[in-house]
């Protein structure tokens, strides 16, 4: 009797779960979920679109002559794929360009250095930089040293950011990235250099946004490639003054304007809420923004168009692609404040933005009442081989942060594997030979399954 119970216990235990769905989701709308599912799995389209995107257009700086066809590129591609509203908003941000760079180490030998200049950096003088380097393994040392102490000098920070699934090694790496500029020349450095936010052993630099302060002098601020940091590590290792020669040349043009390119599959029965797909228009200049992001415009693009195509659902589907995401989530901030009186009228809000390989996981951030909902949703999401985790706790993708700050819209994260993807991120190998179709329609079909099952539950998400 002891045995027949416990083997009944997952049961009883899943019971309720299942009724709750099944209050959320007729059997008709469980057909509906596979059938977008599985023509979802089976569409070209996705690749269609990033293919499009990345060999039409290229890289998509923000107010540059490319940013302009993207804008245009997009709002055809919505148009052209029967969304049923399509339009533009403006955003602003603070417009950098980039026009040469070059580097070499000099002492004790010369080599050739492979860098590049971080976004918002300040130009050396026209004949470029020549300085001695001051190691630091980690930006808590280089904010340890003494005041004055690089004067003449150029800092350089060496942290190794670790390779995981989750990305879980970027934040720590990418403040070296952010503030390391305002601490060098804090410290009285005429020059700040790193080792590339990345997990690569190419010779590829890592570009990526990062800030000046008021008041502190803006000084050159680039990062080189992993090999070239691992030789000159080795160097200062064997007790060698290290001497650089950097030269970059960039200007800032002020104020940019560009656009948040919009689409909407309108619902039939509650057309003003609505689901939110996110990914990023724009680019970096190095590459071709495939990874980062044109996987995700495609993704989310395909995926609203693939739920109109089976069964339009009661709620929106507002697919957003944000522009100037590079330079700081300017597009998203401006989309919020254009929107803060109805930002509870988003259902559920997710990004793509972390690449094209395979979604492993499905997790939320939403009001305890809507986690049966949530459940239900995890449930389809099992045949493309997605986890749930139950923690209900979710962070969104970048774009998606000026949204939690304002607490009002149920934010949701598809989390794809992410081991390779800072091998590419934000340098000239981020081309569309790294996205694998096969891939990238499990990702579409996930963020299908997603935006028509939230879209179409008999209960509106409630965020936290």
């Amino acid at each position: 009797m002891k045995f027949v119970s416990l083997l009944a216990l997952p049961l009883l235990a899943l019971a309720p779960i299942q009724q709750a769905a099944a209050e959320q989701f007729t059997t008709e709308q469980l057909q509906h979920t596979a059938q977008i599912r599985q023509h979802a799995q089976n569409s070209e389209l996705s690749w269609q679109l990033v293919e499009s995107l990345t060999t039409e257009v290229g890289p998509r700086l923000p107010g540059t002559e490319n940013d302009k066809k993207a804008v245009a590129w997009a709002k055809a591609q919505f148009e052209r794929l029967g969304f049923d509203k399509v339009w533009l908003e403006k955003a602003h941000f603070p417009h950098w360009r980039r026009y040469h760079e070059s580097g070499h180490i000099l002492t004790p030998s010369k080599q050739p250095l492979h860098l590049t200049a971080l976004g918002n950096s300040v130009s050396t003088a026209k004949d470029g930089l020549t300085a001695p380097i001051v190691l630091f393994e980690t930006l808590a040392e280089l904010q340890a040293a003494p005041a004055g102490s690089l004067a003449g000098k150029i800092a350089y920070v060496n942290y190794r950011m670790n390779r995981d699934i989750d990305g879980n090694g970027y934040g720590p790496a990418v403040k070296a990235r952010s503030s390391g500029a305002v601490v060098a020349a804090q410290k009285g450095a005429i020059g700040y250099m790193m080792r590339s936010v990345s997990t690569s052993h190419h010779r590829f630099a890592h570009t990526g946004g990062s800030h000046y302060k008021e008041g502190v002098s803006k000084i050159p601020n680039v990062a080189i490639a992993n090999p070239d940091a691992d030789q000159i590590a080795r160097l200062i290792a064997l007790g060698e003054q290290v001497t650089v020669h950097i030269n970059i040349q960039t200007e800032d043009l002020g104020q940019g304007e560009s656009y948040n390119v919009i689409g909407e599959i309108t619902g039939h029965s509650k057309p003003d809420e609505y689901v939110l797909l996110a990914s990023h228009l724009d680019s970096w200049d190095l590459g071709t923004g495939a990874l980062d992001d044109g996987a995700g415009v495609a993704i989310t693009m395909a995926a609203a168009k693939h739920v109109a195509a089976m069964k339009r659902p009661q709620r929106s589907i507002r697919v957003v692609l944000f522009a100037a995401e590079e330079l700081g989530l300017w597009g998203a901030k401006d989309y919020v404040k254009a929107h803060s009186d109805e930002l509870d009228h988003i259902v559920a809000a997710a990004e793509s933005d972390f690449g094209a390989d395979v979604v492993y996981a499905f997790e939320s951030n939403v009001h305890a009442q809507s986690l049966p909902i949530v459940r239900a949703i995890a449930e389809q999401l099992k045949p493309l081989d997605v986890a749930y985790i139950g923690a209900n706790s979710a962070r969104g993708g970048p774009d998606l942060i000026p949204f939690e700050r304002a607490q009002s819209s149920p934010i949701f994260a598809l989390h794809q594997d992410g081991t390779d993807y800072f091998d590419y991120h934000h340098t000239a190998d981020d081309t569309l030979d790294k996205i694998e179709p096969h891939k990238l329609k499990q990702n579409t079909a996930a963020y299908a399954v997603f935006a028509y099952m939230a879209a179409d539950a008999k209960d509106k998400i409630q965020a936290k």
